[in-house]
Parts: structure tokens; sequence; C-alpha cells
């Protein structure tokens, strides 16, 4: 049987597959405008958007995002034009 880390990093490898955007804590923009900002960009529902705000927070990172190169550039660039710390990843 898995210990819940391992299922953790079971998961993690599944989706970190591809090109991925990455997103960057702050001191600078509140919850609010970041759970916003992956709404409307990235299209996540509120739920998914709060969720990965507090693991930026308390990790300090958090993949948003993953597909391909070209799509994942112009949502990279959306968010960093609102104010957020993002990269494309491989």
């Amino acid at each position: 049987m898995q210990t819940e880390k391992e299922l953790e990093v079971d998961v993690l490898d599944l989706i970190d597959n591809g090109y991925k955007v990455v997103l960057y804590n702050d001191d600078v923009n509140t919850f609010d405008w970041v759970i916003e900002c992956l709404c409307e960009i990235c299209e996540h529902d509120a739920l998914q958007a709060e969720q990965c705000a507090m693991l930026v927070h308390y990790k300090g990172k958090a993949l948003v995002k993953n597909g391909e190169e070209e799509k994942l550039k112009s949502i990279c660039q959306a968010l960093c034009d609102r104010g957020l710390s993002a990269v494309v990843e491989q």
C-alpha cells in the first residue's frame, strides 16, 4: 500500500510531462487577484484557482497549467501582464 507522499509524487509525475506554467509567490498580489487571474486566464474554476493560490502561498510556487508550448507562452504572458510572477518550463 502506497503512502500519501508516494501517491502525491505519482500524481505529480503524471502531470509533469511537456510544458507547464509555473506561478511563483510574491508579497504584492492578493489571494483574490490571483484567483481571479487564474479563473480568467487559465480557465480554472473557483475551487481549482483557490487551491493553486494556496499552494503558491505555502509552497512558493505551483504548476497552474500544462500543455502546448505556444499556448502556454501566451497564458504566461497574460499572467505576467497582470503583475503575477510566472514562467513556462519544460
